[in-house]
């Protein structure tokens, strides 16, 4: 499936331009554009960089659009009719193109899932999973129930996320920005009042800091860029990011309350797939990469290995050393007792609870790290400049 980007004119005589189109080849993509009524003045195949620009639904967004989708299904609406009312009440031009060019693919007999597929990851898997569920077992109203509580759970706890970082990056921002006022306008002010014997020892380290941050100002930013870079480049190294995702989940104190957040995710998808007729393979490999942590991924790739040669669930996933055995006990008991979806369920909206907990657990291990940073520097500025200045004023006297 390729992506065409055209202007075209429609009968009316308006004009749209840098418009995006799915479609096999040339030839279907003008017999899609007859189809419209629009006369084509230009197109040409995307490229790559024009692919990253598609619209991507967050959670926020699929949450309200499954509970639009469950609803009218639910009441007794065709797909094609739902899918129609969808791209007309798209406010957006983004989403009102994507649902359009499902609905018409739809029209033409398309599944639901394939003309997902062709928005060029506009969908999560998840999402694209659970449809062909629904597709499949012919209760698409129930999973897009489903879907809508398991995204409505996300943005929440995303919401949640940002909401609570908020003050500690206030905090941070409002410490740089006393530091660099400190450093760049207050201290060079006391500078003529102090002596060359005042200006020794910590009053001297700090003097010599302020006239090379007042003169190297651009060497500091360019290391912060230079290091951001880095940073950015190493993590898209399959070993750095290994790595790292290792080191996220190991490091106390701030590893067990990630896994707290990652064990709510990771339930409640897999008890969304699983309940939904998804086969335990596939589950498995789609319920642990949706926590984008390639530590855990590469984990669970021996997990479902020895899955698919006999080996129970609870076990397999104690292996991994990644969960606590409290959530490997509630699977060995949804194992034992046949109603492992419906335990799954139960104990996601648990460690829903838990996440919360530890987003907050999180920002208070952050804010005193702030405040104590601030401080020092403060206390820094106080303990070296102010025995000076007496000192020169005693010699004044």
């Amino acid at each position: 499936m390729k992506t065409f980007i055209y202007t075209a004119t429609d009968v009316q005589g308006n004009t749209v331009k840098n418009q995006k189109m799915n479609a096999e080849d040339v030839n279907d993509f003008l017999e899609k554009i007859h189809e419209k009524g629009l006369f084509c003045s230009s197109y040409r195949e995307a490229k790559a960089n024009d692919k990253k620009s598609l619209h991507k639904f967050g959670t926020k967004e699929l949450a309200y659009d499954c509970r639009q989708m469950s609803a009218m299904l639910t009441s007794g609406l065709t797909l094609v009719k739902a899918l129609d009312i969808m791209q007309r009440e798209q406010i957006k031009d983004g989403p009102k193109q994507i649902y359009r060019e499902i609905y018409e693919e739809v029209q033409k007999g398309t599944s639901f899932s394939d003309a997902i597929k062709m928005q060029d990851g506009a969908f999560p898997n998840f999402f694209i999973s659970m449809v062909q569920a629904g597709e499949t077992s012919g209760n698409l109203d129930m999973v897009m129930q489903k879907m809508e509580s398991q995204y409505a759970n996300d943005a929440k706890l995303n919401n949640k996320i940002k909401s609570s970082m908020m003050y500690p990056i206030i905090l941070a921002v409002l410490c740089i920005a006393i530091v660099i006022i400190m450093f760049t306008f207050i201290m060079p002010t006391f500078k003529d009042l102090l002596t060359e014997e005042d200006m020794k020892g910590l009053t001297g380290a700090l003097f010599s800091l302020s006239d090379g941050f007042k003169k190297y100002w651009w060497v500091l930013i360019l290391a912060v860029a230079a290091i951001v870079f880095v940073v950015k480049y190493s993590l898209k190294i399959p070993d750095v990011r290994y790595k790292f995702d290792q080191l996220i989940i190991k490091m106390k104190p701030v590893g067990p309350l990630v896994v707290k957040i990652y064990t709510a995710r990771f339930g409640s998808t897999l008890a969304s797939l699983y309940s939904s007729g998804i086969p335990m393979v596939e589950s498995l490999a789609k319920s642990s990469n949706i926590l984008n942590n390639l530590y855990i991924s590469k984990k669970f790739e021996t997990v479902i290995d020895e899955v698919k040669q006999g080996e129970t669930l609870s076990v397999s996933i104690q292996r991994t050393g990644i969960f606590e055995s409290m959530f490997t006990s509630i699977i060995y008991v949804g194992e034992e007792s046949g109603a492992l979806d419906s335990i799954l369920a139960k104990s996601a909206a648990f460690y829903q609870e838990e996440a919360d907990e530890a987003v907050s657990r999180l920002v208070s291990l952050i804010e005193p790290v702030m405040i104590i940073f601030m401080g020092t520097c403060i206390g820094l500025v106080i303990a070296g400049i102010l025995p000076a200045i007496y000192n020169s004023m005693g010699n004044i006297t």
